[in-house]
């Protein structure tokens, strides 16, 4: 069964045929709970997110800062497995229609099995996969089963990438590339600077992929600031954050997050 990545190209077109960024949300799977996770991962996406990234959580989130890392545990303590990380991303995607990623760790794949994740993944209508901590060069084998199952495979890319690897990671790369912003864990920040755009445009420089930047961003503001250079907007913290602002009242943070969701749509289009 093919996956999604089409639908992930034609979203992030959409976007930039419309003349502005692309809105991404990430939370984790099973925070607060799996019940919960799918309703809070299907409400940002009614706010207004145009793609949504859903973690798999891990218990050494190394590239996560505390926000993340404590919805990890929460997620963790809940008893998650792989098995709901792909039902969240079935069930966000049907709801919705929406381009639905997992982001993940290379090792959970790996112990799953990979061509069993990839085919279980496109299965659930997943349009991809974010694999921050696999390196270029060891990624043959996902993208191989990546390819035949029609999933993009999205890398990471940072400030202190030289340009030549830079082009290593795009030319291996699809769907788009992930600028993290500025070294660093992910976390909201008072400013994404202009190492983020200096990295947008040297990455540009070596691929015609949407680069979608994250790391840092939280409010309007800060997303129409990265909206001018970036061709994605990627939120995280800030959505786990409202969520734990209001931990026990599942009502009033889904209303956060699609708030927040609508505020940072706005930013895109300022």
């Amino acid at each position: 069964m093919a996956g999604n990545v089409e639908l992930l190209s034609s979203v992030l077109a959409g976007a930039k045929a419309e003349g502005r960024a692309a809105l991404v949300g990430y939370l984790p799977a099973g925070f607060p709970t799996v019940d919960d996770g799918v309703r809070a991962v299907t409400a940002m996406i009614e706010g207004g997110c145009d793609v949504v990234e859903v973690g798999l959580p891990h218990s050494d989130p190394v590239l996560d800062g505390p926000v993340i890392q404590t919805a990890d545990d929460i997620a963790l303590r809940g008893g998650v497995k792989i098995v709901d990380v792909l039902r969240t991303v079935r069930e966000a995607h049907a709801a919705t229609g929406a381009p639905v990623l997992c982001m993940t760790y290379w090792n959970p794949v790996d112990a799953y099995g990979v061509e069993r994740f990839a085919a279980d993944l496109a299965a659930a209508g997943g349009a991809g996969c974010i694999l921050p901590d696999l390196p270029v060069e060891e990624s043959e084998v996902w993208r191989k089963a990546a390819g035949e199952h029609g999933l993009a495979t999205v890398f990471v890319v940072a400030p202190s990438s030289k340009d030549a690897r830079l082009a290593k990671i795009t030319a291996a790369g699809t769907g788009f590339v992930y600028a993290a912003s500025l070294m660093g864990v992910t976390g909201t920040r008072e400013s994404v600077g202009r190492e983020a755009q200096d990295l947008v445009e040297r990455t540009r420089a070596t691929t015609d992929l949407p680069v979608c930047v994250g790391l840092g961003v939280s409010n309007a503001e800060q997303a129409a600031e990265v909206a001018q250079f970036a061709d994605g907007v990627i939120v995280g913290s800030a959505f786990v954050k409202r969520l734990l602002a209001h931990e026990g009242d599942l009502e009033a943070g889904l209303a956060g997050v699609r708030e927040l969701a609508g505020e940072l749509a706005k930013g895109v289009r300022a």
